[in-house]
């Protein structure tokens, strides 16, 4: 028999709001480069540091543990000395990757169009809502 608990725990899970939830995700700037540069292997933190342009040590840190708390990613750690810590793609992480490589390709060839966009707007006079 259902209870009313598991009746209120399924509604939320189709609930199709929650989408905003994965979306977070896809939306997150640094999620995505870090989904990118993961799609050729594991890779440490140090190396992803290095390929990821821009990001601090502490939002590749939160970048990291939200990946892996959503099962995009998995941290192994190898006791070794140091500790060697690699992160590598889940295959719903891999998954993500192929739904969003249209994505960051799309950004890459349009880039230099919406720098020349963005000047040519903050070039007019007036530029104030109306």
């Amino acid at each position: 028999m259902a209870t009313a608990g598991s009746k209120s725990r399924t509604a939320r899970q189709q609930d199709p709001c929650r989408t905003r939830e994965v979306l977070d995700i896809v939306g997150d700037k640094w999620s995505l480069l870090v989904v990118r540069n993961l799609s050729q292997g594991p890779l440490r933190f140090t190396e992803l540091k290095r390929a990821i342009d821009g990001i601090s040590q502490r939002m590749l840190t939160v970048t990291l543990r939200s990946l892996e708390r959503d099962g995009i990613l998995t941290r192994t750690v190898r006791n070794v000395m140091p500790p060697h810590v690699s992160y590598e793609l889940t295959p719903m992480g891999k998954t993500l990757r192929q739904a969003t490589a249209p994505l960051l390709e799309w950004s890459i060839t349009h880039l230099a169009h919406i720098d020349a966009a963005r000047a040519t707007y903050d070039a007019r006079p007036d530029t104030s809502p109306t």
